[in-house]
């Protein structure tokens, strides 16, 4: 059993013997995905979820996952109140866990979001794309989880499918890890190339100085929109209206606690402090989900061409509604 299944299965289980805890019990568990150890996210999250839990009067716990999948399954069965995502991930958590888009995280520097990168050792032979996609299955490379938008989805749409390569054809080793994970396996020569972002290199730099001077960025990927924070809509009402109030004004002047406090706890975790947002955001997301995937139908030896052009025929349809309703809230 593959390591979704496993989890969809544990929260299954989970939701059949106990009790979920909701918003009406004053608790809220908080998602925490596993970009990197749960040690390091910890000491970043634990201030502001203490902070979340004085001015909401909410009990706030953190709840950290191994992969993705366990903080989207842990929403869909109600044990995960909110949670921040990735793009991808909070697309997943919107289509199939009850998911809802309330607010943005935004970069400590005022980046509009960020961006995904393919890491390689400094003194790699690998210079160009164009190096890494030789396809002689003589490369290790490290994707990251699959629900990740950086680690995975950017990488597949714009360099993988829109050169019509499948990894697992085009190297002799493909694995998936978080970012930290992959960033290190680079440094230290376990894989020959593997995604990640730069919030994660940056962290890199910081702590683990040596690592950062070991690898170099080979290819940078369009701007991605900065990650969502997402809530069950089955949350009472009157508890989305205490946690909006805390996102839209922690850290800001308009904050209920002390500010300063505030601010450094946000820019511990790289962040300034957050703004509204809706599941609008996810538009250009869902315009890239369905490229990658047209890319794909149309390298399928195992599709007729009448499969593929109706497939095809039927996700740009999508892409032209999604373009359209990007245009109308302003993303376009």
């Amino acid at each position: 059993m593959n390591t979704t299944l496993k989890t969809v299965a544990a929260f299954a289980f989970a939701a059949s013997l106990t009790t979920s805890a909701s918003a009406e019990d004053h608790e809220i568990n908080f998602g925490i995905l596993s970009t990197e150890s749960q040690q390091s996210l910890r000491q970043k999250w634990e201030p502001f979820l203490a902070d979340m839990e004085k001015q909401t009067g909410l009990a706030v716990k953190p709840f950290f996952a191994s992969d993705y999948a366990g903080v989207i399954e842990g929403m869909r069965f109600g044990k995960v109140q909110i949670a921040l995502f990735g793009n991808k991930s909070a697309m997943e958590a919107v289509d199939r866990s009850n998911g809802e888009i309330f607010a943005q995280s935004v970069d400590v520097s005022g980046n509009p979001g960020y961006w995904s990168l393919i890491l390689v050792q400094k003194d790699s032979k690998l210079k160009s794309i164009a190096d890494l996609l030789k396809c002689d299955k003589t490369l290790n490379f490290g994707l990251g989880d699959v629900n990740s938008t950086s680690g995975y989805l950017v990488p597949m749409t714009f360099v993988f499918a829109a050169s019509g390569v499948d990894p697992k054809q085009c190297f002799k080793n493909v694995t998936n890890a978080n970012h930290e994970t992959n960033v290190m396996a680079v440094a230290n020569g376990q894989v020959d190339a593997a995604t990640n972002n730069n919030v994660t290199l940056e962290g890199i730099e910081k702590n683990q100085p040596e690592a950062y001077k070991n690898v170099r960025i080979l290819w940078k990927s369009p701007l991605i929109p900065a990650d969502p924070v997402a809530w069950s809509k089955d949350l009472p009402q009157d508890s989305k209206d205490k946690i909006k109030t805390f996102f839209l004004t922690y850290g800001s002047e308009q904050s209920k606690g002390e500010v300063q406090h505030e601010k450094a706890v946000l820019a511990n975790l790289n962040y300034a402090p957050f703004k509204a947002s809706s599941n609008d955001q996810l538009l250009p997301i869902r315009v890239m989900e369905a490229s990658k995937t047209i890319s794909q139908i149309k390298a399928d030896p195992n599709k007729s061409d009448d499969q593929k052009k109706a497939e095809i025929m039927r996700l740009q349809t999508q892409i032209a509604q999604y373009e359209a309703e990007m245009k109308a809230s302003g993303q376009k």
